[in-house]
């Protein structure tokens, strides 16, 4: 899996899990769902996203399966 497929899988769970979160916990919880949402939006334009960087810098080869 590509590292790029490894963040998109990655933000789609967090949206998951804070939507869950705003429902059942604390509407405040809706706020990581933007806050992912205009991290993704930024990255299409300017190509800078943190998670790939971390995981490129945990070893993560471009081609490599979880």
């Amino acid at each position: 899996m590509s590292i790029d497929r490894m963040v998109l899988a990655f933000a789609g769970m967090v949206v998951l899990v804070s939507v869950a979160l705003t429902h059942y916990h604390n509407p405040n919880w809706m706020w990581l769902t933007v806050f992912v949402g205009a991290n993704l939006l930024q990255s299409a334009f300017t190509r800078f996203c943190p998670l790939a960087m971390i995981l490129k810098a945990a070893g993560v080869k471009p081609g490599q399966a979880f």
